[in-house]
């Protein structure tokens, strides 16, 4: 299940989260962004139950993406406990995708 993050959710959704968390940075009108979605979608169910996957819409949301240095998308970000411990940027294989979701669901 795919979550959607925003200012008023993003305290108790991510950094409040008990398992980590994969935020998405992402907007409608980008094209890696999009040819990542599909990806993301299949992890999300993959990976349920072990990490909460949501996307941000920087557009939407330019606050939370300035306070994380986001600068170019698709940009994603794991969490856990509060903290940023990984994050992918651009449009990257699902193997390398699924591999950066392995590591994190330790």
């Amino acid at each position: 299940m795919i979550n959607k993050f925003d200012s008023s959710n993003f305290k108790a959704e991510v950094l409040e989260s008990d398992i980590p968390v994969f935020v998405d940075f992402y907007a409608d009108w980008c094209g890696p962004c999009k040819m990542m979605s599909p990806v993301i979608d299949k992890l999300a169910e993959e990976y349920d139950g072990r990490i909460k996957v949501g996307k941000i819409n920087v557009d939407e949301n330019s606050a939370l993406a300035a306070e994380y240095g986001i600068m170019s998308i698709p940009n994603m970000l794991f969490f856990r406990g509060g903290q940023v411990v990984d994050s992918v940027i651009g449009a990257v294989p699902k193997a390398a995708m699924k591999q950066k979701f392995e590591e994190n669901a330790k």
